[in-house]
């Protein structure tokens, strides 16, 4: 066996001290299948080393839940013997270097995340970052990833139901697939990973171990270069028909009394799985790794270990269970191996060929992983932007700039590739606040969202942090769910630059004032770092994925406006804040400001008085205000419905900076004309800002009697962008 040198240890990721105390662990030199091991269980990917100080600071309790943070997925109860488990995670490193296979098996690594803790997955979500549109890349990146997420999950046969898209030209050496799926599950049903049970067959499922994914938790914690494209081999490849029938097997075991533990094989494997497993449980595993079912021969302990060949899981039977458990998989036409026994050793002995090939203490490697607390600065803040300072453009020509560019345009090209129907329980399609399904053959239905708005986020990580949060509440209220949880994919760039470790720590602080103060807990979540390209980080981009329940499904409301004649009200109040806004980016090449701050309590205090009016039947549309301020959310109302609105500016505020700001905690509200007084004094008891802008009718969009646009010209605008700019890629 080669010798292990400084080199061969840097090019498994560990520092030379990590290095020292892996030797200092053994108590002698790790051979390199150890090395391999030490490398993906040690990476930033799999142990959060660099982060998991501040992680710890995050709301994870709540009486409806059930399972925080530290498990496959969260767990939530909504109700009736039912539970909610869902995750969000990231799969940039390997969407960048192969889009198609990358966001494919983003999304079937993370269905396998929830249907391993018991549950049927319902829905798939995603948040998407992509480079400027005029880089040569981002076409050949977006149209990738989009067939791969669509490929993936329409044949799994689980409904994308929504999203979000972004460009900007901090990801174009690194994009984010960040990837959701949301699972229904019984409350006395769910699983979990800790092995125990001295003796208890340990027992590998689903497909074959092959060559790919080898070192793509080591990869996916290291910045890109210009040799990125050498990576390829460290990128999985995935069968969506194998995963499902992976998950039917899965589930039908899981009706017996067989199965002790389960854990998916994501990021490292069988290396990751087999050690989470031993460690929760606090056992040992003795492994032969000639039972591993192998796709290629003469497969080495150190790639069968370090594999991440997808559709794959480990399980810890009951004995005399197996019998039963094959005749399942086989049924499945899926791989069945007894490939252990848990012991009261508390190490990791694999054998292959009769010859011990690694012999690892299990409790250093999973739990006592490094934790840094690295030094970190606070960001420099960006001084906020008077609107006086900000130049006036004409508001039909801004509205029109606005509804067409690469942010705001129609993401129906997209979705349209997603088959967001399939199980028939869809109730709010991609395209709105959040996106809502049907809790199958109950009156309830859940909504679903992701959010995050990066820009804010580079210029105060703090305010940033506070308004992803702020904004997925403020979307799943908009359809009259009660918010009830968060899962989060925090994307960012080198945590050993202190610069950018400010901007981590001060996000995570941000989301965890807004958690706290909403009643909104943080169940689940993953940790993207080292998101550079030669040395260019990424926007800071803590995605926030949540979760909230509609006891009654009668009463969703929707973004269109539903009829002629009725009364628009704004909720909240409007300071007109241009700073960071996409007006003062798009209008005036400034990408500039401090963002606009988050008034929590108010936050809490509208969304609880929308969510009431709701309740009541009272409101015929909502939508939450957000990139683009008031205009823009207007004529997405007038877009999705056809039916226009006549809108008077409020004195007092630069009729620009009323018509584009982006202030917080604001929603755009319809109710028939007849009701609107009697709302707008609740709302005055309530110490709610509330004001009637508007009415619906006719084609066109007028503000102060002055046309806009008609909406088809809006609609139009809005939806040419994506596919006028993805048919280039063909031409070429």
């Amino acid at each position: 066996m080669s010798e292990i040198t400084p080199e061969v240890v840097a090019a498994h990721g560990l520092t030379m001290d990590e290095w020292a105390h892996a030797v200092e662990l053994l108590g002698r030199q790790p051979n390199r299948t150890e090395l391999g091991i030490f490398s993906v269980m040690w990476s930033e990917h799999c142990s959060y080393k660099s982060s998991k100080k501040w992680l710890k600071t995050l709301p994870t309790t709540a009486p409806w839940v059930i399972c925080g943070p530290g498990e496959n997925a969260g767990v939530i109860d909504i109700g009736d013997g039912q539970a909610i488990i869902f995750k969000m995670e990231s799969h940039n490193h390997p969407s960048f270097i192969e889009p198609y296979q990358g966001a494919a098996t983003g999304v079937g690594g993370i269905l396998r995340d929830v249907f391993t803790m018991g549950a049927r997955p319902i829905a798939n979500m995603n948040a998407l970052r992509f480079g400027s549109p005029d880089h040569p890349k981002t076409r050949h990146l977006v149209s990738g990833v989009v067939a791969g997420i669509g490929g993936y999950g329409n044949c799994v046969g689980v409904p994308t139901i929504g999203g979000e898209t972004n460009f900007h030209a901090s990801y174009n050496g690194n994009i984010l697939v960040n990837a959701m799926t949301v699972g229904l599950a019984p409350t006395d049903r769910i699983f979990y990973s800790a092995a125990v049970g001295i003796g208890n067959p340990v027992v590998y499922v689903g497909s074959k171990t092959g060559r790919d994914g080898i070192h793509g938790a080591t990869m996916a914690s290291a910045e890109f270069s210009e040799d990125s494209e050498e990576k390829r081999p460290t990128v999985q490849v995935g069968d969506p028909f194998t995963e499902k029938l992976l998950i039917e097997a899965c589930l039908e075991l899981m009706a017996t009394d067989a199965i002790v533990a389960i854990q998916d094989m994501g990021a490292a494997g069988l290396t990751s799985s087999s050690f989470e497993m031993a460690s929760k449980g606090e056992t040992g595993i003795e492994m032969d790794l000639d039972a591993v079912p192998c796709r290629e021969p003469g497969m080495t302990p150190y790639e069968i270990m370090l594999s991440e060949s997808q559709e794959r899981m480990l399980m810890v039977l009951k004995p005399g269970r197996e019998d039963l458990a094959r005749s399942i998989f086989e049924k499945w036409e899926l791989d069945f191996a007894i490939v252990g026994h848990l012991t009261n050793s508390g190490r990791m002995v694999l054998t292959k060929s009769g010859t011990v090939v690694a012999d690892l203490p299990i409790a250093p490697l999973a739990a006592a992983s490094p934790e840094y607390d690295r030094p970190w600065v606070s960001p420099a803040r960006q001084p906020v932007v008077p609107a006086e300072q900000v130049p006036e453009t004409d508001p039909a020509t801004a509205l029109r700039a606005l509804l067409a560019c690469p942010d705001l345009a129609s993401r129906r090209w997209i979705w349209e590739q997603y088959d967001h129907m399939v199980m028939g329980d869809t109730m709010i399609r991609p395209g709105g606040d959040a996106s809502m399904v049907r809790i199958h053959g109950t009156k309830k239905a859940l909504a679903v969202t992701t959010d995050c708005t990066p820009r804010y986020c580079l210029a105060d990580p703090m305010e940033g942090g506070r308004q992803a949060v702020a904004e997925a509440y403020r979307n799943i209220t908009a359809t009259g769910a009660l918010p009830l949880a968060v899962t989060d994919n925090l994307n960012f760039g080198n945590p050993q630059k202190p610069e950018i470790m400010g901007q981590i720590v001060e996000a995570i602080q941000g989301m965890g004032e807004a958690c706290r103060a909403l009643d909104f807990p943080v169940v689940s979540g993953n940790v993207s770092l080292y998101n550079e390209t030669n040395g260019q980080p990424i926007l800071p981009t803590p995605a926030i994925g949540a979760v909230g329940l509609l006891a009654d499904a009668t009463l969703a409301v929707t973004v269109p406006f539903k009829a002629e004649g009725e009364a628009i009200l704004l909720l909240g109040e409007t300071t007109g804040w241009l700073g960071q806004s996409l007006y003062l980016r798009e209008l005036h090449g400034r990408e500039e400001g401090a963002p606009p701050p988050v008034d929590l309590a108010a936050e809490r205090r509208i969304g609880d008085f929308v969510r009431a009016q709701i309740g009541k039947r009272r409101l015929t549309a909502c939508h939450d205000l957000s990139d683009g301020g008031l205009l823009v959310a207007a004529a997405e109302m007038a877009m999705a419905s056809g039916v226009g609105a006549r809108l008077d500016s409020q004195s007092g505020i630069a009729p620009h900076a009323w018509a584009f700001g982006e202030d917080q905690a604001r929603y755009l509200v319809t109710l028939p004309a007849a009701q609107a007084e009697a709302l707008l004094a609740e709302a005055k008891t309530a110490a709610i800002p509330c004001a009637r802008i508007g009415t619906t009718g006719g084609t066109v969009l007028t503000l102060d009697g002055k046309v806009l646009a008609s909406v088809a010209e809006m609609k139009s605008l809005n939806e040419a962008w994506l596919p006028g700019y993805m048919s280039k890629a063909a031409a070429h």
